[in-house]
């Protein structure tokens, strides 16, 4: 599900999910592009609102827009929305001056306020970039070479938010004999009606997906990347598909390395390392594989990169690490039953037997969890139930036999099944595994996907 779940919360109707980024003291300050900040009035509009959705905000967040959530407490809303009624949705310069402002009706405040907010500084903007393009082009005409060269080179520096009017800068920068010219990605279509209409393939892709018709959904995917080359989301869905459900890891490197090397939004680059980490992890390259990870969560906190951190650590014996990244991901949503799940694995190993089983009981229904129900019952001691979950995951869940390896390769190193790994039962329905994983104590990462 393009990185935000292994099965878990996300709505099925909705594929753009905003990458919001929660302010904390002692982040790095911003300073370049344009601040969107969200100061939510409560922990459940924050869960519910509708301004977690929205291709639009998607798509800005790739241009240099930084999305950040906010508490009005924060030294940024002492300053800017200060004895405001809350929510509201601020724009601001790196430098904290406000920009403007979209305040709450009734109380909420909708996902097209805050788009509205958005595009309408934006087109404000590029008026004044398109006025600084012609009158460079003047200056040009009337031979003011200097002057015009820094009047496009100001427009150049605008490449991130105005790709198009960089380019046209580029090229008359070029004629002038400038050389020095940096590299300008294409922006991605920000038009309503082809984004609504990018969206509802996308969206059809996901409910391909979610219905296990893997080809369909490939089809899907792969029509919304054609429909617009630079929106990295349908490329990270694609890239997710091909590593995660068919086992095509060419594929799944040449995409996640495509979206590493577009200008992209944080979230969509988070699920590139992410995806490259666990492939580099079960290929051998332990440490490199680690790297990646959590560059991962550097990037955008991922529920599924840190219950993947916590199962390397695990593996390696530090009970400490991997109890904290399981906290990490149950903070990002501690409802969410497949983040359950994967702690209540961990429970299980960890003298919580009891409380492990009864979270597993409760949601034995979830197939795509087989794999950590199965590691939950193995560590209570139950050797039938949890060789019955594992088969229930390696042929009902996976339906490709190239994942079905690597899964059971995994299972066969994965700590979570050391009571199981000499049972002959546990070796025979292991038996396809690829080989790979081979250092005993290394961790297999099956657990979280």
């Amino acid at each position: 599900m393009g990185g935000m779940s292994s099965g878990g919360a996300m709505p099925t109707e909705q594929v753009y999910r905003v990458p919001w980024r929660v302010s904390k003291p002692g982040d790095p300050p911003i300073r370049e592009g344009l601040l969107l900040y969200w100061f939510p009035s409560s922990v459940p509009e924050l869960q519910k609102s509708s301004l977690l959705y929205s291709r639009t905000l998607s798509m800005y967040a790739t241009q240099c827009v930084n999305l950040v959530v906010a508490d009005a407490g924060s030294p940024e809303g002492t300053k800017l929305v200060a004895g405001d009624k809350l929510p509201v949705a601020v724009l601001a310069e790196p430098n904290g001056n406000l920009v403007a402002k979209a305040e709450n009706k009734n109380g909420y405040l909708k996902v097209d306020q805050v788009e509205k907010l958005l595009e309408s500084e934006v087109k404000k903007r590029e008026s004044a970039v398109k006025e600084r393009l012609e009158d460079a082009k003047n200056k040009a005409k009337g031979g003011d070479n200097q002057t015009a060269i820094q009047e496009y080179r100001t427009v150049l520096e605008q490449k991130c938010l105005f790709p198009g009017k960089a380019k046209d800068a580029a090229k008359a920068l070029k004629k002038l004999g400038v050389t020095d010219v940096t590299q300008i990605f294409d922006g991605p279509i920000l038009d309503r009606g082809r984004g609504a209409k990018i969206e509802r393939v996308l969206r059809d892709g996901l409910h391909a997906e979610n219905a296990a018709k893997y080809v369909e959904a490939e089809r899907l995917y792969s029509e919304a990347h054609r429909m617009d080359p630079a929106d990295p989301v349908p490329m990270r869905y694609l890239g997710e598909l091909y590593r995660h459900h068919t086992g095509e890891w060419d594929k799944a490197r040449e995409t996640f390395d495509a979206v590493l090397a577009m200008q992209c939004d944080p979230m969509s680059r988070a699920v590139a390392m992410h995806g490259l980490g666990k492939m580099t992890i079960h290929e051998g390259e332990f440490k490199k594989g680690l790297a990646l990870m959590e560059q991962s969560v550097e990037t955008y906190p991922l529920a599924l990169a840190y219950r993947n951190l916590s199962v390397y650590w695990n593996s390696e014996g530090d009970v400490a690490k991997a109890d904290y990244y399981v906290k990490k991901a149950l903070a990002l949503d501690p409802t969410d039953p497949y983040n359950l799940v994967f702690a209540a694995a961990f429970m299980a190993g960890n003298g919580h037997g009891d409380e492990a089983l009864k979270i597993a009981r409760e949601n034995e229904a979830l197939l795509p969890a087989s794999y950590n129900l199965a590691a939950v019952y193995a560590q209570a001691g139950q050797k039938e139930k949890a060789l019955a979950l594992l088969k229930r995951h390696f042929f009902e869940y996976e339906r490709y036999q190239a994942v079905r390896s690597k899964e059971m390769m995994e299972a066969r190193v994965d700590a979570v099944f050391a009571s199981l790994k000499q049972d002959p039962a546990f070796v025979a329905l292991t038996d396809a595994a690829d080989g790979q994983l081979k250092v005993q104590g290394m961790p297999g990462s099956g657990a979280s996907n």
